[in-house]
């Protein structure tokens, strides 16, 4: 295989991603996640003008913690407020999309964390309405602003590879590994009816088809728990899965396979991709961002990012030096940056946006559908028909997230 400059994909620049207009959020959520989104949208010179949790209390916690200008007591009051540009959504899963559907129909932007719903069916709706309101709506599938996950996006498209025939890798941690270990996700009337696939392996179907370019149109797919109950002294019984491994085929004609797991001790946060061709392979650790590896017969190397011949859309994603790593915080601060220059009424490259979340809910659900009835399942594709109707909007409650 070698190793050649690309023609970026889309519209990019050799100074980061694009900037952004004023951008003045409202965050709600006070847990990790609540914490990532208000630092990327200070990196991009934004404002965080607001924040709701599930209690005053959280709220006024959060918000004298990262010197935030006000908390409310109320999500939906923080939402309707006219100094309010985006709402970002990081709260527990249940409150996704009642949240956005809110702030959709308040007029704003929106940016939901992930499972942008814990059904297809309610993601169709959100991605409905997102549309007919003509809002930016983006769905945090970050490891796409990793500048090396660029480059072998811009390698596959560019042919660099061949004709792609195989894919596989997979998505392991190993934060649930102790019965004792307990977290709101485990809970499928808040978390959903999917947790392993749903919070990780989502993830790594984002990568792959974002990577590549394709499709996976059908799944076989198991599933498995190590831990029956979750919490101290028996806790409650759990019904989510802690591991999943499933094979694949994709439209273009690959075939592949997967591993995903939050109770493989040792491994904190490693998604891999490895992605075959005719002429040559690709492989990215998500742990080890600053390389991508580079396979062929007779040739094997390492692309960096500070290689010359970069791909302009991996370059605009380059904001430090090589030596100072790029990591998780600078792909959320790049997302922001990019819904910002959205907003402003550009178009950069690579944005997820709610079609991806509806995405991967059709995957989550064709992933359970194969576990539980042990066959191949078929993937619909999420072009089809969306509802009509809107998911009616629950209570606003418990909204603080991880």
């Amino acid at each position: 295989m070698s190793v050649k400059k690309v023609t970026s994909l889309g519209e990019a620049s050799s100074s980061g991603p694009a900037t952004p207009e004023a951008y003045r959020a409202a965050v709600i959520g006070t847990g990790f996640m609540g914490r990532v989104h208000t630092h990327a949208v200070r990196a991009g010179g934004g404002e965080v003008v607001g924040v709701a949790g599930s209690s005053p209390a959280k709220a006024e916690q959060f918000r004298a913690a990262h010197r935030i200008a006000r908390a409310h007591d109320d999500a939906l009051e923080l939402i309707h407020r006219p100094d309010v540009d985006v709402v970002h959504v990081c709260t527990p899963n249940h409150m996704h999309a009642p949240l956005s559907l809110a702030a959709l129909a308040a007029g704003k932007h929106v940016v939901c964390e992930k499972p942008l719903a814990t059904d297809a069916e309610t993601a169709r709706d959100l991605t409905t309405a997102a549309r007919e309101a003509d809002r930016v709506a983006v769905v945090p599938f970050v490891y796409r602003f990793h500048p090396m996950a660029r480059e072998a996006r811009a390698q596959v498209a560019a042919g660099a590879i061949g004709k792609v025939s195989l894919a596989h890798g997979g998505y392991l941690q190993d934060w649930l590994l102790y019965p004792e270990e307990d977290n709101w996700r485990v809970d499928p009337r808040v978390g959903g009816p999917t947790r392993a696939f749903g919070d990780i392996g989502s993830h790594w179907c984002d990568m792959l088809e974002f990577v590549t370019g394709d499709r996976i149109t059908a799944v076989s797919a198991q599933t498995s728990r190590i831990n029956d109950s979750r919490g101290e002294n028996g806790g409650r019984a759990v019904t989510t899965e802690d591991l999943v491994t499933f094979q694949f085929a994709t439209a273009g004609g690959a075939v592949g396979s997967a591993v995903i797991s939050q109770v493989s001790p040792g491994r904190k946060n490693q998604l891999v991709l490895e992605v075959s061709g005719t002429e040559g392979s690709l492989r990215f650790d998500q742990e080890h961002p600053e390389t991508l590896w580079a396979g062929g017969r007779g040739r094997t190397g390492i692309i960096s990012r500070d290689d010359p011949a970069l791909s302009p859309d991996a370059s605009r994603m380059v904001t430090l030096p090589v030596g100072h790593p790029q990591g998780y915080q600078d792909c959320f601060n790049a997302l922001v940056t990019d819904t910002g220059a959205a907003v402003a009424g550009g178009a950069p490259e690579g944005l997820p946006v709610f079609a991806d979340g509806l995405r991967a809910a059709v995957l989550a659900e064709s992933v359970l559908a194969s576990a539980r009835e042990r066959r191949w399942v078929d993937v619909p594709a999420h072009e089809g028909p969306v509802s009509e109707a809107c998911a009616a909007r629950a209570p606003i409650t418990g909204v603080d997230g991880a």
